[in-house]
Formats: C-alpha cells, sequence, structure tokens
C-alpha cells in the first residue's frame, strides 16, 4: 500500500472516530487485527459493543465508500468482531458493526461521513 493512501486511510479514520465521539461512542481500540480479518474501531455506546469499519475516497474515481464493502470483506469483519469478543472473554455482551462512509474532495477538504448502524449482520 502506498504512504499516500495510508495517510488516506488514517485521516478516514481519525474523522470517523472524531464523529463517533460526537455521537456518544467511547472508542476502545483502533486498527483490531487477527489473522481472520480487522476492525479499524472497537467502540462502545451504552452497553453495546461497535465494531467500525472505515472507508475513505478522495473523488468519486473508485466509486462510494459504500461500494467498496466487498462481500468478503464483510465476512473479515464479522470473523475480526468475534475473535475480539473471544480473546476479551464478552461472548454474552450486545455488538454490531457500523460502517462509516467518508468522502474527501480531491483537494482532500471534508465532503460527507455517514454512519451506518449494523451495516454488517450475520
Amino acid at each position: 500500500m502506498t504512504q499516500a493512501r495510508l495517510r488516506l486511510g488514517r485521516k478516514g479514520e481519525e474523522l470517523a472516530a472524531q464523529k463517533l465521539l460526537a455521537r456518544g461512542y467511547e472508542i476502545l481500540a483502533r486498527n483490531y487485527r487477527t489473522r481472520e480479518g480487522e476492525a479499524d474501531l472497537v467502540a462502545r455506546l451504552g452497553a453495546q459493543w461497535v465494531f467500525v469499519e472505515v472507508r475513505t475516497r478522495r473523488g468519486a474515481h473508485f466509486g462510494t465508500p459504500e461500494e467498496s464493502l466487498t462481500p468478503r470483506k464483510r465476512q473479515h469483519l464479522l470473523a475480526a468482531a468475534q475473535a475480539y469478543l473471544a480473546e476479551h472473554n464478552l461472548q454474552d455482551v450486545d455488538w454490531r458493526i457500523d460502517f462509516v462512509a467518508v468522502e474527501l474532495s480531491p483537494r482532500g477538504e471534508l465532503v460527507r461521513i455517514d454512519v451506518i448502524e449494523n451495516a454488517v449482520t450475520g
């Protein structure tokens, strides 16, 4: 992955975290990785655990952030969430997977940021 793409992803994740914090989420972890997959953010909203996938796009050349959430990526998100819950002995908690779509202009200015709750279900 190029440095430019890494910077774009980090910027999107930071914007997403700020948006979620403003909505009352508590960010507990960033970039949780396991062999099965990755969750960009792990958060809680009240008693509910929330695993968050963030997709950032600059311009519309490669489609919208929502279009990049493939069935394979959905499976990896489910697996990462389940691994996190097992690793932290949280089998009996309420949880979900949210998706945050971040669109930036070609100049890097925020165009929109949308939080889609329960975006991935198992």
